[in-house]
């Protein structure tokens, strides 16, 4: 579809303002809870993280597409995002890796998007009123009954998203001869966290969202894993079960992002969702223990209190925000179990924190 021919289309938000563009990829409506991501690169595997399913995407870079798509470079197996929203999309691309353009790669995977949005002021507007839902539309003149269906459309807070993209059934990954056995639990694993296990000479076995301790301790792995994915943390109730006996038993325990998140409720410290989240790929860390700062790849909208976290005689802060000072990361006192509230596999992203891999085989072979 070339530029010229393209759809008029809105962006509507809840509260009813409007931002006008143009369609790209299919035509229709999309509906999801906008947020932002602020990286310069990595448009691709920020498109298929699954913990970015259900929500519209503003991309804050000014030029999106430029650089294409390569099938290696995803996260999952297909687009989690609900939508798409860009200031420039470039239907031309240049670079010798790519395989194809974003624009046949949003056709494929039936994604709508707008183009020629006003994202600077989108996204000031959304720090100001905060994350929420909204509908990408090229049906421009059925306003009333865009608002209705918006309506309708359910919050992200006390949403259960993590069994919309977790595996259905278990699945293995790596070498069988392996020194290191490990459990994952999916609820959004993405494809570069399993890879940093395996390149570390782990076998993985990947469980659905909601296996039960005793069926991931069958395997009789070495180490546990829980994963970053989308939506509240809290109505997770078999996976914070699933943390607490993994936690009771002293086995090795490493949880990113959700799961992060889930290892906190595990410790009777509340979760929250942030007016915003961080989401984008340069957002600065302090590790308290060594006293370096790390800039790290984030992507949340639930953070944990940290009020409840430094009551808690049995947790440490490992990590901190230096934006908003909010917990990054986490280590129990009396077990052998952390976790960590950003993204150290990256893709896209800096590499700065993928020490913690390391740290978590360290962990199981102690």
């Amino acid at each position: 579809m070339k530029y010229q021919s393209r759809k008029k289309a809105i962006l509507l938000l809840a509260d009813g303002t409007i931002f006008h563009g143009k369609a790209v990829g299919k035509e229709g409506n999309a509906f999801g809870e906008v947020c932002f991501n602020t990286g310069m690169t990595g448009y691709q595997e920020i498109f298929t993280d699954p913990s970015y399913y259900g929500q519209l995407m503003i991309a804050t870079n000014a030029h999106i597409g430029n650089y294409g798509t390569n099938i290696e470079e995803v996260e999952s197996d297909s687009i989690k995002i609900a939508g798409l929203i860009v200031k420039n999309f470039s239907e031309n691309y240049s670079r010798v890796s790519a395989d194809a353009s974003l624009q046949e790669f949003l056709e494929k995977n039936n994604l709508l998007a707008i183009s020629d949005v006003d994202t600077r002021a989108l996204v000031s507007y959304i720090r100001d009123h905060g994350a929420m839902n909204a509908v990408i539309s090229t049906e421009i003149d059925a306003i009333e009954k865009l608002q209705q269906k918006l309506k309708e459309t359910p919050e992200m807070n006390g949403l259960e998203l993590a069994s919309k993209v977790s595996t259905k059934e278990p699945y293995f990954v790596g070498n069988p001869d392996a020194s290191i056995k490990i459990s994952a639990l999916d609820l959004g694993i993405k494809k570069n966290i399993i890879r940093h296990l395996t390149n570390r000479d782990a076998y993985v076995k990947v469980f659905p969202y909601d296996a039960s301790y005793e069926e991931m301790k069958e395997w009789e792995p070495d180490g546990y894993f829980l994963s970053n994915g989308p939506g509240d943390p809290e109505p997770l109730n078999q996976a914070i079960d699933t943390a607490k006996k993994i936690i009771e038993n002293d086995h090795p325990l490493f949880g990113i992002c959700l799961g992060h998140q889930v290892i906190a409720l595990a410790n009777d410290i509340d979760t929250y969702k942030m007016h915003n989240g961080h989401r984008g790929i340069n957002h600065p860390v302090k590790n308290v223990i060594t006293g370096k700062g790390e800039i790290t790849s984030q992507n949340h909208g639930f953070t944990i209190n940290r009020e409840q976290t430094e009551a808690n005689d049995n947790i440490e802060i490992t990590h901190v925000h230096l934006n908003d000072h909010t917990v990054a990361g986490i280590k129990m006192k009396n077990k052998n179990c952390f976790s960590v509230q950003f993204h150290p596999e990256a893709s896209p992203g800096p590499n700065d924190s993928t020490y913690l891999f390391d740290q978590f085989i360290e962990n199981i072979k102690k």
